[in-house]
């Protein structure tokens, strides 16, 4: 079992992301980010608010980026922190950079219509 985060995010790593992310239904947004990273410590707690307020509707997971690098390349991540959409295990869309609450709403508002 991976380690929790919060009872909202489940902190995974590239052996559990096919599992979590490529072979699950609906809608999953993946978080990278990395403990050396600045602004990804402002976007942590923002994460666990959109996993609250979207329940259901949108499960999000946690990666770390540098002890996992094969979900990185798939992802095409380049930056942290970083948001990718995937729907029915197929990666939508995805933002890379802090981002403001509002437009994770937008994006993620975008991608579950």
């Amino acid at each position: 079992m991976q380690p929790i985060m919060s009872s909202s995010v489940r902190v995974i790593s590239d052996s559990a992301f096919a599992s979590e992310v490529t072979q699950a239904s609906g809608h999953v947004l993946v978080y990278f980010w990395a403990p050396w990273c600045g602004p990804c410590r402002l976007m942590s707690p923002i994460m666990e608010t959109v996993a609250v307020e979207y329940g259901d509707r949108l499960k999000v997971v946690k990666m770390e980026v540098d002890p996992n690098p094969e979900a990185v390349a798939k992802c095409k991540v380049e930056g942290v922190p970083a948001l990718v959409m995937f729907r029915d295990g197929q990666q939508v869309e995805a933002m890379e950079g802090v981002q403001p609450k509002p437009k994770i709403d937008a994006f993620i508002a975008a991608n579950l219509a």
